[in-house]
């Protein structure tokens, strides 16, 4: 069995002039709402084995949040800069070639990538995941290459803790 988490950045600034897109920083409610949705989940899950995130300043901000939560050491945070993408084939990719040791996985990244994977493998529909959303889907399969359908078991967003 594996476990995935799809976590969407939380909400960006979009207050600075002059910066490119990938250096957008969070908002203060991102930044409110990545602290809510990360310790709500912490006391839902297990820690998960690794931690990915796009190279988007937004995404690993997030990320970083989700870590302090779990008690994720940052230094095994790993970066990917194909997640910097608004697509869902490097996020198929990236899930695809995770190592078969990790039994759960929780991957930072970017809609509508995220919302095309979440609907595509997983048993719950979801029109829209919304920043600083998590998805967890459960993948009956020994190998992270297999994965197909999964079963959606989770979906924590920031509005229903408000």
């Amino acid at each position: 069995m594996k476990t995935l988490y799809i976590v969407r950045h939380a909400k960006s600034s979009w207050d600075y002039e002059g910066i490119k897109d990938i250096d957008r920083p969070l908002k203060k409610r991102g930044i409110t709402d990545a602290y809510l949705v990360s310790n709500v989940l912490q006391k839902k899950i297990a820690c998960p084995d690794v931690f990915i995130s796009s190279c988007a300043n937004r995404a690993l901000h997030t990320a970083m949040i989700f870590g302090y939560s779990f008690n994720f050491p940052l230094a095994h945070l790993k970066i990917s800069k194909s997640l910097y993408s608004f697509s869902d084939g490097y996020l198929i990719k990236t899930v695809k070639a995770l190592d078969d040791g990790f039994d759960s996985a929780i991957i930072f990244s970017h809609d509508h990538g995220i919302s095309d994977f979440v609907n595509q493998f997983g048993s719950l529909e979801v029109d829209n995941v919304p920043t600083c959303g998590v998805v967890g889907i459960k993948f009956d399969t020994l190998h992270w290459k297999n994965i197909k359908s999964g079963k959606t078991f989770i979906t924590e967003f920031p509005k229903n803790y408000k």
